[in-house]
C-alpha cells in the first residue's frame, strides 16, 4: 500500500497556547450523477462551512475518470485552495476534510484526505475522531511488515481497510470496526464509491444530506445550506452507507448498548445552525442559558456572552432573567484560532487581540458574563481584569457547563490533567483566581436535560472521568489479537 503524499503549503503553523477546547476534525463528502456543481467545488463550499472545526490543515480528493487528484496544505480553505482548485474538477466524487491536530503532529505529511493504492485500486480516506489502540495496532501491523509514512491513526485504518479489501469494501469496514476502539467519522472515496462510516458509539457526529438526486456527508448539517443541499438525517452509530451508480445503501454493524455522542459539540464545537442527532445546536445552548438563570439568579444591570459560542446561552440567561443582554465584549474576526505568537510577549496580549471591552455598555455596570467552559482559566481571568479596567463594578461568571476536570481521549486536543483548573481546584477556589465576584457553572443534570430527546446518548468524560471506552481493556484485547486470523 502507498501513501501519497502533498508537497504544497511546506511550513508549521505554531500551535497558540491558549485556553479553549480544540475542535477535532470536519469532513465532508459528495457523490454527483449531475451537473448541479462539480464535486470538488462543492466539497470546498462544505469545507468552509465546517472550519470551525479545524485551522490547520485542510484537503481534498476528487475522482476524476479512473484516478483520485489530491491538493491538500497547511492553513485554512481560502489559503489552502487559493490557487489549485481546478486541477480537482471534472469528477464525480470529492471528499475534503479540516483538521486540528488531536494524533500525529501538526506538519503537511499529516494533513488528510489520505489516498492509498492497494489491490483494489485507489482509495481516500478522512477521519474525525481519535482511536485510543492505536499504538498497539500500529506495532503489530508493523511487526508483519507494514510500513507507515504518517503518524496518524487514520493510517492505521487505511491499511485495515487495505489488508482485507478482496472480501469487498463493505466487509473490510465491518473487519476494521471489529478491531479499532475509540471515535471515528469516516468519508471513505473508491474509484467509484463514496462511503460514510460512524462508530458504533457516535461518538463524533456525521450527518447525510441530498441535493436534488446526489447525496452528501458532512459532520455537520450546517455544511449542506451552503450547497443548498437538504439535511436527510444522522448517519446512525455502527452505520456503514453506501453510494454510488446503483443508489444508496446501509448497512447496520453492531450498535453499541451506550451510544455516547460527544456533549461538547453542543456546549461549543459545533456551529449553532447546526443539528445533530434530532437537536438544534441553538436552542440547545439557549437552554443552558436558562437553566443557568434558574440555577443561580444575580442582580445585574445586564447579560454578556463571551463571543461567539457562548452568545446564545448569554441570549437564553437574558430571556429567562429578564435582564438585557448586551455586547459586553467585540471580537476581532481577523485573528483565528492559528494565531501564531512566537514570543512569550505577543501570546500575553493574545486575548486582548481576540477580545475588547465594550466600554460604553460595561462602564459602571454590574455584568453577567456568560462562556461555555473554563479550562486553564487564563483567558477567563484576562476577560476579568479587562471589564473592571473598562469599568465594570461587578462581574459574575456562569458558565453553561460543568467544571472540565479530565482530559478528552476521543478526538479533542484538551490540557492535561493537571493543566485543568477545575481538576485541581474548587469552584471557590476558581473565583478567587479568576478574579470574579461570583462563578458558577451548569451541572451535569441541568446539561443533559437541554438535549432531551437525542437520537444518541451522551459522553461526558471531560465532566466525570466516565469514558465511553475502557482505554486499558481496549488495549489490552488488542494485544492479543491475531491479526491474521482477523483478516484472513
Amino acid at each position: 500500500m502507498r501513501i501519497t503524499p502533498s508537497t504544497h503549503y511546506q511550513y508549521e503553523r505554531i500551535k497558540p497556547d491558549d485556553d479553549c477546547m480544540h475542535e477535532e476534525c470536519g469532513v465532508f463528502g459528495i457523490y454527483m450523477e449531475d451537473d448541479v456543481y462539480d464535486p470538488a467545488e462543492a466539497a470546498y463550499l462544505g469545507l468552509y462551512a465546517l472550519q470551525h472545526r479545524g485551522q490547520e490543515s485542510a484537503g481534498i480528493a476528487s475522482v476524476v475518470k479512473d484516478d483520485i487528484r489530491l491538493y491538500k496544505g497547511m492553513g485554512l480553505c481560502a489559503e489552502v485552495f487559493k490557487n489549485d482548485l481546478d486541477r480537482l474538477y471534472g469528477g464525480r466524487i470529492a471528499i475534503g476534510h479540516v483538521r486540528y491536530s488531536t494524533t500525529g503532529d501538526s506538519q503537511v505529511l499529516n494533513a488528510q484526505p489520505l489516498v492509498m493504492s492497494y489491490r483494489g485500486g485507489k482509495m481516500a480516506i478522512a477521519h474525525n475522531g481519535n482511536l485510543v489502540n492505536t499504538d498497539v495496532l500500529r506495532k503489530k501491523l508493523e511487526e508483519d511488515g507494514a510500513i507507515f509514512q504518517t503518524t496518524l491513526d487514520t493510517e492505521v485504518m487505511a491499511y485495515l481497510l487495505a489488508k482485507n479489501a478482496k472480501d469487498g469494501m463493505v466487509e473490510s469496514i465491518k473487519k476494521m470496526m471489529e478491531v479499532v476502539k475509540g471515535s471515528y467519522a469516516l468519508v471513505i472515496t473508491t474509484n467509484d464509491t463514496l462511503i460514510g462510516v460512524r462508530d458504533p458509539q457516535g461518538i463524533r457526529p456525521l450527518a447525510l444530506g441530498r441535493l436534488d438526486d446526489n447525496f452528501v456527508l458532512a459532520s455537520e448539517s450546517c455544511a449542506f445550506d451552503t450547497i443548498d443541499a437538504e439535511f436527510i438525517r444522522d448517519v446512525r452509530p455502527g452505520e456503514i452507507v453506501v453510494i454510488n451508480k446503483d443508489g444508496f445503501h446501509s448497512y447496520q454493524t453492531s450498535l453499541s448498548l451506550d451510544t455516547a455522542l460527544c456533549i461538547f459539540e453542543y456546549v461549543y464545537f459545533a456551529r449553532p445552525d447546526s443539528d445533530i442527532d434530532g437537536i438544534s445546536v441553538y436552542r440547545a445552548r439557549e437552554n443552558m442559558g436558562r437553566r443557568l438563570a434558574q440555577a443561580y439568579p444575580v442582580e445585574a444591570d445586564l447579560v454578556g456572552g463571551v463571543p461567539d459560542s457562548a452568545t446564545p446561552a448569554a441570549v437564553g440567561y437574558a430571556e429567562e432573567s429578564g435582564i438585557p443582554f448586551k455586547k459586553a465584549l467585540a471580537k476581532n474576526r481577523y485573528v483565528g484560532r492559528t494565531f501564531i505568537q512566537p514570543k512569550q510577549s505577543l501570546r500575553d496580549r493574545a486575548v486582548k487581540l481576540k477580545l475588547n471591552a465594550m466600554k460604553r455598555n460595561v462602564h459602571g455596570k454590574k455584568i453577567i458574563l456568560i462562556d461555555d467552559s473554563i479550562v486553564r482559566g487564563t483567558t477567563s481571568r484576562k476577560i476579568v481584569e479587562m471589564l473592571r479596567l473598562a469599568g465594570a463594578r461587578e462581574v459574575h461568571m456562569q458558565i453553561s457547563s460543568p467544571p472540565v476536570t479530565c482530559p478528552c481521549y476521543f478526538g479533542i486536543d484538551t490540557p492535561s490533567h493537571d493543566q485543568l483548573m477545575g481538576a485541581k481546584n474548587s469552584v471557590e477556589e476558581m473565583r478567587k483566581i479568576i478574579g470574579a465576584d461570583t462563578l458558577n457553572f451548569l451541572t451535569k443534570e441541568d446539561l443533559l436535560k437541554t438535549v432531551e430527546g437525542a437520537g444518541c446518548n451522551f459522553c461526558t468524560g471531560c465532566f466525570d472521568g466516565h469514558y465511553p471506552v475502557d482505554i486499558k481493556k481496549a488495549c489490552a484485547q488488542t494485544q492479543k489479537l491475531d491479526l491474521t486470523q482477523v483478516f484472513k
